[in-house]
């Protein structure tokens, strides 16, 4: 049975399958070696997530194997302004922290042996957010995001990993080391560009080998073809 990677998040995990994708990328990477399933509902924030989670999950797993991670990326959407176009996303920084705690104590009743990855909500182009809510010419507005509220519960997200002893990846940071990331890493102030996928995908990657799930120590599904005998090809496809 292959070993299997869960995706749960919003939009920017739903996303994550398109071209250029950071699931998809994973997808790719462990081709041979692992299944990489994509659980991603754009537009919901903690609290919607905590309260599907069982039909979110439906089929996620083997019924023999737990995965061995499932990433939790929450957060996005909890920080959007409670004033401001979005507000019904909008949660609160003191029930995002107990929804994600709820969310992570939900993985590791329902699967014991997965790893719990949480990933911070990443930076906000507040520019650019003003753009894509309101159009070019609309510069008097006000973002429904900002990148300030943003950083607030990324370290919110990271307090509750500490806390709970799980991998976290600080995507909000790390994003922001990047020359002109406002626009070389994101589309509309929010989502994912090629490049702002490919600095996710490297932070997962470095994170998995962290718990122990790489490429050098995943088997590959089934012989390679060059271990196949061209003398007797069916004997390596033998079980």
């Amino acid at each position: 049975m292959r070993p299997r990677l869960v995706l749960f998040g919003d939009s920017i995990t739903e996303l994550s399958f398109a071209a250029g994708g950071w699931g998809a990328a994973l997808a790719n990477h462990f081709g041979r070696q692992a299944d990489v399933v994509l659980r991603g509902l754009s537009g919901y924030n903690t609290r919607w997530a905590l309260k599907v989670l069982d039909r979110a999950m439906e089929g996620a797993a083997s019924e023999s194997a737990d995965p061995a991670a499932v990433t939790v990326f929450f957060g996005a959407n909890d920080a959007s302004l409670p004033d401001q176009q979005q507000a019904h996303q909008h949660v609160p920084l003191d029930e995002y922290q107990t929804n994600l705690r709820a969310i992570c104590a939900y993985f590791k009743n329902k699967w014991p042996a997965a790893a719990i990855i949480l990933i911070t909500p990443p930076p906000i182009h507040e520019p650019a957010r003003i753009r894509d809510m309101y159009g070019d010419n609309a510069s008097s507005r006000q973002p429904e995001r900002t990148n300030e509220a943003a950083g607030t519960y990324a370290q919110a997200c990271i307090s509750v990993a500490k806390e709970l002893d799980h991998p976290v990846i600080d995507i909000w940071t790390q994003m922001q080391q990047f020359p002109d990331w406002q626009t070389s890493a994101l589309c509309d102030g929010l989502h994912f560009t090629p490049f702002g996928n490919k600095i996710l995908f490297d932070e997962v990657l470095k994170t998995l080998e962290i718990i122990g799930f790489s490429q050098q120590s995943l088997r590959s599904d089934l012989p390679l073809f060059h271990e196949i005998d061209p003398k007797d090809p069916l004997k390596a496809l033998e079980i």
